[in-house]
């Protein structure tokens, strides 16, 4: 697929052109899931990170590197495993002798995307050591600082907790994901196509950018430009409230929370071709923006059903 061409000023008839584009492409390589890479790119457009919950072999790796490919941006594969440490991650110092000195050498997290691959098999230490790099775009070592690419993304896939060899994400990491998905297994259709058709990751490797890096930062410009109302933001206050005063729920959604739903909001209604955020959009989205981060009193419903409860118990605005 050629490259979009990138214009100065992009209206949102353009963007919703552009954001059509980059969906029909992932839309060849992860088949009969549109919603989902609807998601994903809403996820990415309002500057978050994803994360990408479920069994394996149903697709979460090719749907990462798809992202990266079409947006056209650097990117790294990192498997996560019990043994990575967080300099593996992130880099090391090393004297140079002949400069009598210390020099940084950077890690793969230095890159537009990274692909953090199964990211819970990893131990709670490697995994702290993304949280710096996800909120402050920059990573500290040795008393330095070093800032990273722009735009930069992580999108961690992880298989369900129940599974050996897993070590669940705390609710700090959990947090620093805008979103989190689960594709779910195909559909009879797409799923016979993937038996006789080609392997996705060979059309992977005949895939072209979409965009590239100023055009994406152009369209997250326009993300963060739709229009917000009043009574937009009475509804998502409504949502917070509600999620804290529920019985069901111990761990209520915080203004993190709130602000991650109106930027996710935000990017649907541009992706839809509309420069201001309706009441269906932010219902579009809240699943995916909270259900990781509602914890439930008694520790057995899962965050998907409260978040049902909730979009059914608050009234519309």
């Amino acid at each position: 697929m050629p490259a979009i061409s990138v214009s100065p000023a992009s209206s949102v008839t353009e963007s919703r052109s552009t954001t059509d584009a980059i969906l029909a492409q992932l839309g060849e390589i992860l088949l009969g899931k549109p919603q989902a890479l609807r998601l994903a790119l809403t996820c990415l457009l309002a500057r978050g990170h994803l994360l990408i919950e479920d069994q394996p072999g149903v697709g979460k790796t090719t749907l990462a590197h798809a992202l990266a490919i079409t947006l056209g941006l650097d990117f790294q594969r990192v498997q996560f495993t019990s043994d990575l440490l967080p300099a593996d991650l992130i880099g090391v110092s090393i004297f140079d002798p002949a400069r009598q000195s210390f020099s940084f050498h950077e890690g793969p997290l230095f890159t537009q995307v990274l692909l953090s691959d199964e990211i819970n098999r990893s131990t709670p230490k490697t995994q702290s050591a993304l949280l710096e790099a996800m909120e402050e775009r920059q990573v500290s070592v040795d008393g330095k600082t070093y800032p990273l690419p722009s735009p930069f993304f992580v999108i961690a896939t992880q298989n369900p907790s129940q599974q050996i060899g897993t070590f669940p994400l705390p609710e700090s990491q959990l947090d620093r994901f805008l979103m989190r998905l689960s594709l779910g297994l195909p559909d009879a259709a797409a799923e016979r196509e993937l038996l006789t058709g080609r392997d996705r990751r060979s059309i992977l490797a005949t895939l072209g950018a979409c965009i590239d890096s100023k055009r994406l930062e152009q369209l997250q410009a326009q993300v963060a430009a739709v229009h917000v109302s009043e009574r937009i933001l009475d509804y998502v206050q409504a949502l917070l409230a509600a999620s804290r005063s529920q019985p069901a729920v111990r761990q209520g959604l915080s203004p993190r929370a709130g602000l991650a739903l109106l930027g996710a909001a935000r990017a649907w209604a541009l992706i839809a071709g509309r420069d201001h955020v309706r009441p269906e959009d932010v219902q579009a989205v809240l699943p995916s923006v909270a259900a990781h981060r509602i914890a439930a009193a008694d520790g057995l419903q899962q965050g998907e059903a409260l978040v049902r409860t909730l979009i059914e118990s608050t009234r519309l605005p």
